[in-house]
């Protein structure tokens, strides 16, 4: 069986992790374990190259901690500013001892309400929770899945880019 660490312990990443592989390699058995770990960016990344830093950082400590295991993810969301209102993607890094991969979601924009809490220093699901009156999203189906009254959930939208992240791993012989 092979071990799978992701560097979170929030319900949805870990089973957008889950979703990813299963689909990629049905027919092998992985024992997934979520863990804390720091991103070294700040709580609501902004811009790119801050979200995909946090998510390196986020497999680079795994790595560290939990060198017994196959394989590592970190999966961190972020948000770009265009114009007057946020964009939000996330970046998810797969690694292994032999292979690297790295992939972003897609994207969408947030509504103006969220965006002005956004920018008055809130987090995105605290900002989701006020204007939805709701209770830790994050953990749930955040952002996307409220916005499109869950036909993508926070899952699927993480999932995707799990399965694209894993591309040098299925495909090991052009990597």
């Amino acid at each position: 069986m092979k071990k799978v660490v992701i560097a979170s312990k929030n319900p949805v990443k870990i089973d957008s992790v889950k979703s990813g592989f299963t689909k990629c390699f049905p027919e092998v058995e992985y024992d997934y374990m979520g863990a804390s770990s720091p991103s070294g960016v700040p709580d609501q990344p902004i811009g790119d190259e801050q979200t995909f830093t946090g998510a390196m950082n986020r497999v680079e400590h795994i790595k560290l901690e939990f060198p017994d295991h196959d394989y590592f993810v970190g999966i961190e969301g972020g948000l770009t500013k265009v114009g007057d209102v946020y964009e939000v993607f996330a970046w998810v890094i797969v690694s292994s001892s032999s292979n690297f991969g790295k992939a972003k979601t897609s994207t969408f924009y947030l509504p103006q309400a969220i965006s002005k809490l956004v920018d008055e220093g809130k987090e995105l699901g605290e900002a989701d929770d006020i204007v939805f009156n709701r209770r830790n999203s994050k953990t749930s189906n955040g952002s996307v899945g409220i916005l499109t009254k869950d036909v993508v959930t926070r899952t699927d939208f993480y999932t995707e880019a799990v399965v694209l992240a894993l591309i040098p791993h299925i495909n090991k012989d052009l990597y």
